[in-house]
């Protein structure tokens, strides 16, 4: 199976996420812009692929990331962004959203759980009240401290 056979539409994403409920799978969720995909991502992936069964990865269009990081942002693509995620055993599914958040998202996919990182308090987390309502849960990762998309550019600008 070719890696970019795991970049799907919503829709697509929705229809398997059905059928890996009928197969039993345990689905993790977690979203965000991975503009410079780095050391830190890689093991906050990994670490939520080990919840579940399934990782779907949702990542910000190029013009959400440009409204949360600013017009300078995203550095990659999305067609780049999503197809490094795609590339990465522990991904499973990968889904581009432009909404301010993923809430319409984690409600049409239903993840048995959802994870963001250490820097959120559970019960603030976009989708939380959608996930505990049927029994899911909602998990935080601890990050690896100097790693970020942000420093990594701030470091390229000082030479």
């Amino acid at each position: 199976m070719s890696y970019k056979s795991k970049i799907l539409t919503r829709d697509a994403l929705a229809k398997l996420r059905r059928k890996w409920a009928d197969q039993g799978e345990k689905v993790v969720f977690t979203n965000g812009c991975f503009d410079i995909v780095h050391r830190g991502h890689v093991d906050y992936l990994n670490k939520a692929a080990e919840l579940g069964t399934k990782l779907i990865v949702a990542v910000n269009t190029d013009q959400s990331v440009s409204k949360i990081k600013g017009p300078s942002r995203p550095i990659q693509d999305e067609i780049s962004r999503t197809e490094l995620l795609a590339s990465m055993g522990c991904v499973d599914a990968v889904v581009l959203f432009d909404e301010p958040t993923p809430y319409e998202l984690i409600n049409a996919i239903i993840p048995d759980v959802l994870v963001k990182g250490s820097d959120y308090k559970a019960e603030d987390i976009v989708g939380y009240d959608i996930v505990t309502s049927y029994g899911g849960t909602v998990q935080t990762l601890d990050f690896i401290d100097g790693y970020s998309s942000s420093a990594i550019i701030q470091k390229i600008l000082k030479g």
